[in-house]
């Protein structure tokens, strides 16, 4: 359980912060760097749900990826030990990241398939979930570094579950761009030469 009495501890006054693990490293670190993009992308699906209230099926699984977020915060900001028991800490777990892959199915399901690539544009919500999907991929490659850099340390999971997420993002913009009656915005190569 969390709580919080005090909003400033004065840690990062020098340029450090405390993971959970009770190790102190520099704000730069990039674990620090992964989970805090983690932060970045829940805020920028904070601002989606706003936009998908029309949509409460959208709606409600946007919250609930605002969850999985700060499950995947809490994973990234502790480093796994070498023994660790199941449960000893908050992890992405495999069936997560299925449930992603079984949202993209079924989004995806009734699009046409794609001749061209997207262009990031459409309504707004599907504007607003192409800016979660690039935010996904930034995290996705911080934490590919960070598994490349402290691999034994770092849960494989988040990152099947960030490349899955960033997946979904992109489908369910062409899904809210379909049922809009919106429908995609095709890359025209060359368009302007």
């Amino acid at each position: 359980m969390v709580k919080l009495n005090k909003i400033y501890t004065k840690t990062g006054d020098k340029g450090c912060t405390l993971l959970t693990s009770g190790d102190v490293v520099d704000k730069f670190n990039i674990r620090i760097e992964a989970y805090g993009t983690v932060d970045e992308l829940n805020a920028c699906l904070g601002a989606a749900c706003m936009v998908a209230q029309d949509n409460a099926e959208i709606a409600g699984l946007l919250q609930s990826l605002q969850h999985d977020l700060f499950d995947l915060g809490a994973d990234l900001s502790t480093p796994m030990a070498k023994n660790e028991l199941t449960d000893q800490a908050l992890r992405i777990i495999s069936s997560q990241t299925i449930a992603l892959e079984q949202h993209i199915d079924r989004f995806n399901e009734p699009l046409a398939a794609l001749k061209s690539f997207v262009l990031p544009n459409g309504t707004k919500l599907a504007v607003q979930l192409h800016i979660c999907r690039t935010v996904a991929r930034r995290a996705e490659r911080l934490v590919a570094r960070l598994t490349h850099d402290e691999g034994a340390q770092t849960n494989p999971e988040c990152l099947k579950y960030l490349n899955r997420l960033s997946d979904l993002f992109f489908v369910l913009s062409r899904f809210d761009n379909e049922v809009s009656g919106q429908g995609d915005i095709l890359w025209q190569p060359a368009k302007n030469r």
